[in-house]
């Protein structure tokens, strides 16, 4: 029997052991879906915190809910550890790794490609190798696998991909807090090095989630992966800067994309806020521009649309300098409460949180700067920024003890209705003031 149909058998009995690095907003929910379809999981860490909550049944992502952690904790087939020396246990071996940017917004491979030579130093015959961390074309084949290869011991030095092992990319499609989604019903793409592969691929991940899309590369997979959030990144930034033009004109932009979705075709609505947040829209449009020189392509389009949505957050501070002015405060010394520092509504992710770029920039100013967010208790160190902050409550004392309120993120359980009554000033970047118009009038700016 080919070692192909060895690892198929053992994938569709449930005996292939798969492991998973990078046990994070990606990889816990993936480990969850697999076991769920009855694969023994081995996760892979560097945060040892993590491993011992994962031990305890706990999690740590809140929005996924001690429900998940518990499952796999009691069910016997799930362990966690930071010991990657076990790589050689499984047969499967996912990566789900971040790739964020560099200083000067250059990709940073570095840990797909710590991921890459753990995996090489444990390579052996009869195992499926897949990345899912966004990056851009040609990832898996020119960086991922030359990496694995070179860590890879003596003895397993002459083994060949699509012969002896298998290399696929299957790109994540993770929206934390979505309702409607979740790991094992948005569909998966999956394309191999080969089309065994991709055969094998599709195998293991029919074993979480419901439809897989087997295409026929690795390279179309990793590119309709930037196409989606790119896709996504150029129409924020469109209706962002119809929205600068429009307040000028004194034309509500929220009325505006609520007008136009009335169109039953041709249109999808966007909406505009304070500047982009999590770990795919704001980072990975830049990967296929910096990819694009290595051809002698210019992407400008999707630079653009980076440079608008880079810039929202300097636009925000306009709003709000403008706003105090008319109050007659300087931004200097005036207090400004933040609401909201996760990127996105009831979720406690700050992954790249215009939030964070919006306390700087007023720290920068003069003004003194806090923030409320229920579901960040206290800030975490994030790529650019380390702030070192704790929540205000959201009181009546309090709301009335700020200068300006800046709402940032619309989470649901926040009081508006308290923030309308009790407030000196609002700068709304989410509209969660509008129906408190009528009484607010003269106090909230939009931005």
């Amino acid at each position: 029997m080919s070692g192909f149909q060895q690892l198929k058998d053992k994938i569709e009995q449930n005996t292939a052991k798969v492991g998973i690095i990078g046990l994070g907003y990606v990889g816990l929910p993936l480990a969850h879906a697999l076991h769920t379809g009855g694969l023994p999981v081995l996760g892979f860490d560097i945060d040892l915190s993590k491993i011992e909550m994962l031990k305890q049944g706990k999690n740590y992502l809140v929005h996924l809910g001690h429900g998940m952690t518990q499952n796999l904790a009691a069910s016997g087939r799930f362990e966690a550890t930071t010991d990657f020396a076990r790589l050689g246990e499984c047969d499967v071996v996912i990566v789900c790794v971040p790739t964020p940017l560099g200083h000067h917004q250059e990709p940073d491979l570095s840990y797909v490609l710590n991921a890459g030579a753990a995996i090489g130093r444990c390579l052996r015959p009869g195992q499926l190798l897949s990345l899912e961390s966004t990056t851009y074309p040609r990832t898996t084949r020119d960086e991922f696998l030359p990496e694995i290869m070179k860590h890879a011991p003596a003895a397993s030095k002459g083994l060949e991909s699509g012969k002896d092992f298998w290399v696929v990319f299957s790109p994540e499609r993770e929206d934390p807090g979505r309702k409607s989604h979740s790991t094992s019903t948005i569909p998966k793409l999956v394309g191999g090095l080969d089309d065994e592969a991709t055969a094998l691929g599709g195998v293991l991940y029919r074993k979480g989630v419901k439809e897989v899309v087997e295409v026929s590369s690795a390279e179309v997979a990793e590119s309709g992966k930037l196409l989606e959030n790119i896709f996504r990144a150029v129409n924020i930034a469109l209706v962002n800067e119809m929205k600068t033009v429009l307040q000028d004109m004194d034309i509500d932009i929220w009325e505006v994309v609520k007008a136009a979705s009335t169109k039953p075709f041709g249109f999808m609505p966007f909406y505009p806020g304070p500047g982009l947040g999590g770990h795919c829209i704001p980072i990975d449009p830049f990967y296929l521009t910096w990819k694009a020189k290595e051809v002698g392509r210019q992407t400008k389009f999707i630079e653009l649309a980076g440079e608008v949505n880079s810039a929202m957050p300097h636009y925000v501070m306009q709003r709000l300098t403008l706003a105090l002015n008319d109050h007659r405060k300087s931004v200097r010394g005036a207090k400004v409460l933040v609401i909201g520092l996760a990127y996105k509504p009831d979720i406690d992710d700050t992954r790249e949180s215009p939030s964070f770029e919006l306390i700087k920039l007023l720290g920068d100013l003069g003004a003194e700067v806090s923030y409320h967010d229920p579901l960040v208790p206290e800030t975490r160190p994030v790529r650019k920024h380390d702030l070192g902050m704790k929540s205000t409550p959201l009181t009546q004392a309090n709301i009335a003890g700020f200068d300006c309120v800046l709402i940032a993120t619309n989470h649901t359980n926040i009081d508006y209705a308290a923030i309308a009554k009790h407030s000196k000033l609002v700068v709304d970047t989410r509209n969660s003031m509008a129906p408190f118009a009528a009484e607010t009038k003269g106090r909230v700016y939009k931005a």
